[in-house]
């Protein structure tokens, strides 16, 4: 590998921590609630105010920041962003009431929406545009980690320290993308000016239309299953705690080589990568009650479940750089906030199912939805797509 070779992935590295740092962010916190309430003299449900907030943010924060940034260097983008992250965690970190510690959180939102919006485009710039599909990978990948490490990163800080931890580490976390960016990234010329008739004119082109609607689908279902695994593995599977953390050890770890592997299977085929994609997590989400007595095949279906997850956001993005190649920002921005509304979505109808009619029902909800999702995209994504290879050249 040569120096500019080693120089340009350098700068998607930086960009892959930024990336992981909002996300880690995002999620860190959803296993200290209880900590969060007590401590700030809140109930549970108020305290998770502070998760609904962040999502909410970011799906406002996305298309917001690629309109506001249209006609700035994507660099100097990154790392305003990556500093909104940090300031974000520092002033969550110190937080003495619960209306700054929702400031706080929708700071983070404007961050995290704002980075996965710009980031997600412009990684694959900096390298040659045959390795454009391995460094979205490895941006994607960043999200991968930092759903794995989250869970039970959380629950260690909640049985060991105070709930502030988290924000420190998320502040750190911040700092080193920070630093990272302002060394290696380029500059990353605006290619692509950005207007609000751009943002609203993806839903004038057919695929791109198709694209949003199964995002939709397959993120509320996923997040409508994912969000209420723990009790499932501990009240249905029967699984002890400490168990329960190595599943999502091991369901997090096959996301992240599931990300990587459907990368090869891209190339092949968007729509059969998709396709797949969407009827597995259908099956994996609807068999898991099914085989709840059974740890091994619990275990078993959790990895399957991790791998397929694992590739379908780098897949989504895919097919939205595909269907609109000319938008690429105004597509990013479009889908990014399309899953954070459909990520709470799901968690919210989820756990209305769950409450009134338990977990067996959710998961079943969930596997539903990935199923429509599927048929969606047979069904009305079915013409031919250009060829992944030159995906992101621009």
């Amino acid at each position: 590998m040569s120096s500019t070779q080693r120089t340009a992935w350098f700068g998607v590295t930086s960009v892959a921590v930024g990336s992981f740092g909002t996300v880690l962010s995002e999620f860190l916190p959803i296993g200290l609630l209880p900590s969060i309430s007590r401590d700030l003299g809140v109930s549970i449900g108020t305290a998770g105010l502070m998760v609904v907030v962040t999502g909410l943010a970011a799906a406002v924060a996305a298309p917001a920041v690629t309109l506001a940034t249209a006609r700035l260097d994507r660099r100097t983008v990154l790392i305003g962003l990556s500093a909104v992250l940090v300031l974000a965690d520092v002033v969550a970190a110190i937080a003495g009431v619960f209306p700054v510690l929702l400031v706080a959180r929708v700071l983070l939102g404007i961050a995290l929406g704002g980075f996965w919006a710009v980031g997600l485009g412009s990684a694959p710039r900096l390298v040659r545009g045959e390795e454009a599909l391995r460094a979205t990978s490895v941006v994607t990948a960043g999200i991968s980690v930092a759903t794995v490490v989250s869970l039970p990163l959380g629950a260690f800080i909640a049985a060991t320290a105070s709930w502030r931890l988290a924000f420190v580490i998320g502040a750190a976390i911040g700092v080193i993308a920070l630093v990272l960016q302002v060394l290696a990234l380029p500059a990353i010329p605006s290619t692509e000016r950005v207007s609000p008739a751009a943002l609203t004119g993806l839903f004038t082109v057919p695929r791109a239309r198709v694209g949003l609607v199964v995002s939709a689908l397959l993120f509320a279902a996923q997040f409508a299953a994912y969000t209420y695994i723990s009790p499932f593995l501990e009240d249905s599977a029967h699984i002890t705690p400490d168990v329960v953390s190595v599943a999502l050890l091991v369901f997090g770890v096959a996301g992240i080589v599931g990300n990587f592997a459907t990368s090869a299977a891209l190339h092949r085929s968007v729509t059969a990568t998709l396709a797949v994609g969407g009827l597995v997590l259908a099956a994996a989400v609807a068999l898991l009650p099914v085989v709840a007595h059974l740890s091994v095949v619990v275990f078993a279906v959790l990895v399957v479940w991790g791998l397929i997850w694992g590739g379908i956001p780098l897949a989504l993005q895919t097919w939205m750089v595909q269907a609109a190649p000319e938008r690429v920002e105004a597509g990013q921005a479009m889908f990014v906030a399309t899953l954070q509304v459909a990520l709470a979505v799901g968690s919210v109808v989820g756990g209305i199912v769950v409450s009134s009619s338990g977990i067996t029902v959710d998961f079943g909800f969930g596997a539903v939805l990935a199923l429509i999702g599927a048929a969606t995209l047979v069904v009305l994504g079915r013409r031919r797509s250009p060829r992944p290879t030159a995906l992101l050249q621009r």
